[in-house]
């Protein structure tokens, strides 16, 4: 076994130390689950909520290069995964959203340099109109050209669970539309914008249907997850360091099932929040689950039964997005990992 670092992480105010450590007999190994990764803009330090450092990215890169992990595309995994095939363990995708210019002059020449794929979700309407700072048409054209994976992002950007289902599928149909014709398709993998998604959303995104969809709670993608809700490890400046991003790029799947309260778009503040776990872990007594809404550490656990865990806040979420972490230390001190994103009306 070797000691790869000391990483810091850091979530919803708490911080805690971790020792990760990784066993060099788990690259043989086949799994059903792979780490997806997000980012938003480089080198765009007034930004720092959406932003990597370009010294934290490179950072990324070499840790991604250094022997230990298969990066992949998105939609091969998704694809892989739907057939019930197994991936190398430690499989990473790498995905980017809203197509700011950033990615064509800062991550794109990078990551092409260490053959490393990935996807951008491409934001239409600041495309079209030619926002400061987003890409061109002929600039994600030629990404694709050069074997960039290009998802779907809606139209406007906007937050679906404002908007009426008519107003969602419009939405998206528009931004269809467009991809057909700047690009010659129409991408067949949905993120949503700012991870925010509710029953009514899944429907529209069901109905429309695409392969999968994902989200911006943290958490790993495994087979048994529902499509339409997958997760990925947000970077930013705050939460980009090295630690975190060895974290997520070995971390397990926390597998889960019987999740409430069933809709992400929160009609009870704070949420009755609970699930089941779907396989036996013999730790269960050391997972912790941390919520955005409260600092001072862990949330109190009420575990029912050999496999029910509850959890009740006693504060409410402000309106907006609100999150839950649970994590478990796993085999050969990685962390499984689930999380859930809320969205709360004002």
């Amino acid at each position: 076994m070797r000691k790869t670092a000391t990483g810091i992480m850091r979530a919803f105010g708490f911080i805690s130390v971790v020792v990760t450590i990784v066993s060099m007999s788990g690259l043989a190994r086949a799994a059903d689950w792979a780490s997806v990764i997000m980012y938003h803009r480089f080198g765009e330090d007034q930004y720092t909520s959406t932003n990597i450092r370009i010294d934290q990215f490179k950072e990324h890169i070499q840790e991604l290069q250094n022997g230990q992990y298969t990066v992949l595309p998105l939609n091969e995994i998704v694809d892989r995964l739907a057939k019930g095939e197994n991936l190398p363990d430690r499989t990473v995708a790498l995905t980017i959203d809203d197509a700011y210019s950033s990615v064509y002059e800062v991550a794109w020449p990078m990551l092409r340099a260490a053959n490393l794929p990935f996807t951008v979700f491409v934001a239409v309407e600041g495309v079209d109109k030619q926002f400061p700072g987003y890409m061109t048409w002929d600039q994600i054209r030629e990404l694709r050209d050069a074997g960039v994976h290009i998802g779907h992002h809606t139209y406007s950007h906007g937050h679906l669970p404002l908007m009426s289902s008519e107003e969602i599928e419009a939405n998206i149909n528009l931004a269809s539309e467009r991809y057909q014709a700047e690009l010659g398709f129409v991408p067949a993998i949905f993120a949503y914008p700012y991870g925010e998604y509710g029953n009514d959303v899944k429907a529209v995104i069901r109905k429309i249907g695409f392969k999968a969809a994902f989200g911006q709670q943290s958490g790993v993608f495994y087979s048994g997850h529902d499509r339409l809700e997958l997760p990925r490890f947000a970077m930013s400046e705050n939460y980009g360091g090295i630690g975190r991003f060895r974290l997520a790029a070995n971390a397990l799947p926390l597998r889960v099932k019987d999740v409430t309260p069933s809709d992400n778009v929160l009609t009870r503040n704070p949420p009755n929040f609970g699930f089941t776990i779907a396989e036996s872990y013999g730790n269960l007594n050391g997972l912790s689950c941390f919520s955005s809404n409260q600092t001072g550490g862990a949330v109190p656990i009420e575990k029912i039964g050999d496999a029910r865990i509850e959890l009740r806040l006693a504060t409410a979420f402000k309106p907006g997005r609100g999150r839950i972490n649970c994590t478990l230390l796993g085999p050969d001190r990685r962390w499984r990992w689930f999380g859930s994103l809320f969205y709360i009306p004002k």
